[in-house]
């Protein structure tokens, strides 16, 4: 099964045109939530002007060779590691979802655009790479939602508890799961439960790449910028208008390091 392309089987009875303009529509569906949810939220017009504020308190005028430096190591570090996180469980069920997504969305694209049709190799390297994708979606994703959840530790919420701000991880998680049921049932030569599967498949990703506007999708493309412009304010000194750290720790005894965390 995971050697197995599922879109090329699926070409049998649905053409690869329409298959590549699903996807053309999900990047459109991606590119016009994202900006809608913008253009609501002001989240732009809030970095522009936070930008121009810190620039007016800077000590230190960064050269391009300076700033490229600190944007690669940001891209690097900080977002690519979820270094916000910590040392932890969160962080490596944030990792592995994350990395999980993108290798199972590239390897769906490669799969139908170079992989799916008359006439196409297969590509066994690029099926294995999409139900890894898939399955360490799933890992990370079934991690997160059961164990780790903030709100069901810290305000003593179950864990069926669902709200907008859930749309997004369950919406992906939806994907990954249907997706490989889809494969493994379509393999098995399972017709009826296949094409459930696969409307299912479907549906989860017209929720997910459709709901931009009301899930956490849109953050995703926030959290690079606001990293990037936090360590561009670090080095040249405006710290985005907030005072300089204490030479001296302060003395207030052991506080919350009284016991360890629990919530997060």
């Amino acid at each position: 099964m995971f050697s197995t392309n599922p879109f090329s089987i699926l070409a049998e009875i649905v053409s690869p045109l329409a298959m590549q303009g699903f996807i053309i529509a999900m990047v459109v569906l991606i590119a016009g939530g994202t900006i809608i949810q913008m253009i609501s939220h002001r989240n732009l017009t809030y970095f522009f002007n936070n930008a121009k504020k810190a620039k007016l308190s800077a000590t230190k005028e960064l050269g391009m060779g300076e700033k490229v430096s600190i944007v690669a190591k940001t891209t690097v570090y900080d977002i690519g590691t979820t270094s916000e996180l910590g040392f932890g469980k969160r962080r490596l069920a944030h990792v592995l979802g994350m990395y999980g997504t993108i290798l199972f969305w590239v390897a769906s694209a490669a799969l139908i655009f170079f992989y799916t049709g008359t006439g196409k190799s297969s590509s066994t390297t690029w099926s294995i790479i999409w139900h890894v994708g898939a399955a360490l979606t799933c890992l990370g994703g079934y991690w997160f939602w059961f164990f780790l959840r903030v709100d069901v530790s810290a305000e003593a919420h179950p864990w069926y508890r669902i709200i907008k701000a859930d749309l997004f991880v369950l919406a992906l998680l939806a994907c990954a799961t249907f997706g490989l049921l889809w494969s493994y049932t379509q393999f098995n030569g399972q017709v009826g439960l296949s094409y459930l599967f696969l409307i299912l498949f479907v549906v989860a990703n017209l929720v997910l790449f459709g709901g931009i506007y009301w899930s956490k999708f849109a953050h995703m493309f926030y959290k690079p910028g606001a990293a990037i412009q936090k360590n561009l304010a670090e080095a040249d000194g405006s710290r985005d208008n907030l005072p300089p750290p204490a030479e001296a720790p302060e003395q207030f005894g052991l506080g919350i390091k009284r016991e360890e965390p629990k919530h997060y």
